[in-house]
């Protein structure tokens, strides 16, 4: 300890923010000159555990207490973790307002297990030093007029039931810079009403719509024309009731995600001809007309009923390099085999053949490594996946 003690005050703050945040702090009992060390970290996570009511009281007595002296000029990362209804509005208010008053650059809050949601502090959404915001359950968006998240360029919303399309709208809308964005909407039931992500300066998209879900949806609006990565998994077919999709251009687009439930992706396919990486689950098969001339990487869910998909998709796809076949977690596959013929040239380009280690336990799975090993390509890679 002597040892310890002998190196700088700069050297043990840079060793305590190595450690999580309630160990850091229980050094303060050390001696007089590790007292208020703590206060200088730049990085602070606190967890207020369910069930645990001695715990939760003791910690919002402690920020209660302590936290307005940190001394700190700035906090790089911010975390609460409150999974209590015992956490009383005020004191979070309180908390937030002294971290968002030292410049902060990241911010994450989960808030879990209260029967009201939890009203962000009007002064989040004027915070000038904002890079990254993660939010996470109950939490209820209201964003003032006439402010700006002017440096947000990462926003994760995992929001129970208390998002809707306008509330999305008016957050999107201050964050002139944002380049990331995911969204998972919850399964409760609750009217989102429109939807539109646009956002001219997005590059990263990510949306999840559960399947089984009460979500009623007027419309998804999706105009993002600088993106480069878009990940759809929209695991809800809705019926004949299903909300619609419009996806507009994305000519920057490089690489894509769709796991979809839609009856018809003819409209969809369109907007991911530019891709030079696709990953897709679909139980359709898109029309004619489109021609995947930057695809290189294809990876195929073997969910669908038919081979057509993936016929269709190496008839369009001449420059095709890597194909992986994968069984995705949430799926059962049941692959039927109907006569086939693709022309050989269009598959010339083809070097490197995946499948996941988890297929091959069903006849009609082997069938599929057959089929694709039987074909006169000039592979230089066959593998399994691990």
């Amino acid at each position: 300890m002597d040892k310890i003690s002998g190196l700088s005050d700069d050297l043990l703050i840079k060793i305590l923010s190595f450690l999580p945040t309630e160990v850091a702090v229980s050094t303060s009992i050390l001696s007089k000159r590790w007292e208020c060390l703590w206060m200088w970290l730049p990085k602070l996570k606190f967890y207020g555990r369910y069930g645990l009511a001695s715990e939760e009281n003791s910690l919002q007595r402690f920020l209660n207490r302590n936290l307005p002296l940190h001394r700190a000029p700035v906090i790089e990362s911010f975390h609460l973790f409150l999974e209590s209804s015992c956490f009383k509005p005020e004191d979070i208010k309180l908390w937030l307002v002294v971290a968002l008053s030292r410049h902060l650059t990241k911010l994450k809050i989960t808030y879990r297990y209260s029967n009201k949601p939890y009203i962000l502090p009007s002064s989040l959404y004027t915070c000038k030093s904002l890079v990254t915001l993660k939010l996470r359950g109950r939490i209820r968006l209201d964003v003032p007029r006439r402010v700006c998240l002017p440096s947000l360029k990462i926003l994760q919303l995992l929001i129970d039931r208390y998002l809707d399309g306008e509330s999305l709208r008016k957050l999107l809308t201050i964050c002139p810079v944002l380049e990331d964005l995911v969204v998972h909407f919850d399964r409760d039931t609750y009217d989102m009403g429109l939807v539109t992500v646009n956002v001219p300066s997005l590059q990263s998209l990510s949306l999840y719509v559960p399947g089984d879900t009460a979500i009623i949806f007027d419309e998804l609006v999706i105009d993002t024309p600088c993106l480069k990565y878009f990940k759809l998994e929209d695991l809800d077919d809705g019926g004949d009731d299903g909300h619609s999709c419009l996806i507009k251009n994305m000519p920057y687009l490089e690489d894509a995600y769709v796991d979809v439930r839609y009856r018809d992706i003819s409209s969809h396919i369109g907007s991911f001809t530019s891709v030079k990486r696709l990953t897709i689950c679909s139980e359709t098969v898109y029309g004619d007309g489109f021609v995947f001339n930057q695809l290189e990487h294809l990876t195929l869910c073997v969910c669908t009923d038919k081979l057509n998909l993936l016929v269709r998709l190496l008839e369009d796809s001449p420059n095709l390099r890597v194909l992986d076949i994968v069984e995705m977690d949430h799926y059962d596959s049941h692959w039927e085999y109907p006569p086939i013929t693709v022309d050989e040239c269009i598959l010339s380009s083809l070097k490197t053949y995946n499948w996941s280690e988890y297929l091959g336990r069903r006849p009609q799975e082997k069938d599929l490594a057959v089929y694709v090993l039987g074909k006169r390509w000039s592979l230089e890679d066959c593998n399994n996946l691990v």
